[in-house]
């Protein structure tokens, strides 16, 4: 397995351009390829995550050209309904990619089977594929109930009169997927309507779910986060209309790890492609960074951090509710290394269905380093050591973000060692250079 040293560092600062994110770029290639007209995406995300939603979008016949050798590229709309109607296709371990190409899969009367990588065959599906039958869709389970593999068969697909229901507590990719494909359908009524059971988590994520839509023409009303009520397909079928032009924003939740370090280690460290006027939600860690003692500036289109302003020249603990930016939390748990007291990150229950079990692996690697921790079924609670631990090899899981979190302890003063570093492929493959080229 491939190592990585990283420190030790007692400094960060500088000025870097965000990859694409990662929510708005597979969201934006699913959209513009169920519309009709030609799309334009500007800035989309290299990664892993973006690349199984372009390869599965060709192999189901939309066609796609990248403008040389830039992140530009032109979608060409197939109008709902894909050409091809029958491709196994084989999503590794992106949730942005697999959950709402099935809800569309199941509205074009295909034969298709859709896969990934072993964690993903545990990350669960089920409460998607209830809100689809609902539809008529026809998918059969090809493992475990509940969780992919599927087989989706060829069904006449219909919109009830009656509201379709999903659960909102363990994904909200289930609601997006279902927003992003259910305008699509005719309707007897001209509308169609969704309501959520539970409490809807990652709220910030079905908002740019919404703004996307809006993008491509279709405004959906809203009753809190409980009703969604959508236009349905007019009479030539699909709904979609191209914007004709789409920018990608900067990844909020990769800013995190950034912001974190300005914070960390001293600053000014400002990124580049996000900022106030964001459509995403975890542009809001700034919050948490500012309330934890971070001195934090705010720009249209970028923030900047200028370290720490408290008593103790440490961040400030704190005991907060992250279930609104699950993904930026997770920096949070390894920013409290540096803070003056134990704190508490609560209503992260969705941790346990991401990448990895993110909870448990938190807990582990957090003590390695020499953090006291208790993990519950939904919070996690820190409590930094008087000197942090030398050395230690940090296992990523195969998670992406256990990988850019756990970079921040070599700011620490101490060396630490990442195991597969190359897991950050899956939304930032350039991380660890962006990272060695601010530290110090």
């Amino acid at each position: 397995m491939e190592r990585l040293d990283l420190g030790p560092y007692g400094h960060a600062e500088g000025t870097l351009r965000l990859p694409g994110s990662k929510s708005i770029s597979n969201r934006v290639l699913l959209l513009a390829a169920l519309s009709r007209g030609t799309t334009h995406v500007r800035e989309l995300l290299a990664s892993d995550d973006t690349q199984v939603m372009l390869d599965a979008l060709a192999a189901l016949g939309v066609k796609w050209t990248q403008v040389g050798d830039s992140r530009d590229f032109i979608v060409e709309g197939c109008g709902g309904v894909f050409p091809v109607k029958a491709a196994k296709l084989f999503m590794g371990n992106a949730g942005t990619a697999i959950r709402p190409l099935t809800a569309a899969l199941s509205l074009s009367r295909g034969d298709y089977e859709v896969s990934g990588v072993a964690r993903m065959h545990e990350r669960p599906i089920g409460d998607l594929v209830d809100g689809l039958r609902q539809l008529g869709a026809q998918i059969d389970y090809l493992g475990n109930a509940g969780y992919p593999p599927l087989h989706i068969k060829p069904a006449e697909v219909v919109a009830p009169a009656a509201p379709i229901r999903v659960r909102g507590d363990v994904s909200s990719q289930f609601l997006t997927a279902l927003l992003l494909t259910l305008p699509l359908l005719p309707s007897t009524t001209g509308e169609i309507v969704v309501e959520v059971e539970g409490e809807l988590i990652s709220k910030p994520y079905i908002d740019i779910t919404l703004r996307l839509l809006r993008r491509f023409g279709i405004d959906v009303r809203q009753d809190g986060w409980s009703r969604f009520t959508l236009p349905a397909a007019d009479a030539d079928g699909a709904k979609y209309r191209s914007p004709g032009e789409v920018r990608v924003e900067g990844d909020a939740s990769s800013a995190s790890y950034f912001l974190a370090a300005g914070a960390i280690g001293g600053g000014p460290l400002r990124v580049e492609g996000v900022g106030r006027d964001s459509m995403q939600g975890d542009v809001r860690f700034v919050d948490a960074l500012a309330a934890m003692g971070a001195r934090v500036t705010m720009f249209d289109d970028a923030i900047e951090v200028h370290g720490i302003d408290t008593p103790s020249g440490k961040l400030r603990a704190v005991d907060m509710d992250f279930n609104h930016i699950p993904d930026a939390a997770m920096t949070i748990a390894v920013a409290a290394l540096f803070a003056d007291g134990t704190t508490t990150l609560r209503n992260v229950a969705s941790w346990r269905v991401k990448e990895t079990d993110r909870l448990a692996a938190m807990a582990i690697e957090l003590r390695k380093v020499g953090a006291t921790v208790e993990e519950g079924a939904d919070y996690l609670r820190v409590t930094p050591p008087a000197t942090l631990t030398a050395n230690a090899a940090i296992d990523t899981y195969d998670d992406h973000r256990m990988a850019m979190c756990f970079s921040l302890v070599s700011l620490g003063g101490v060396p630490v060692t990442i195991n597969d570093p190359k897991c950050v492929a899956k939304t930032f493959p350039t991380y660890f250079a962006e990272f060695a080229r601010v530290a110090s």
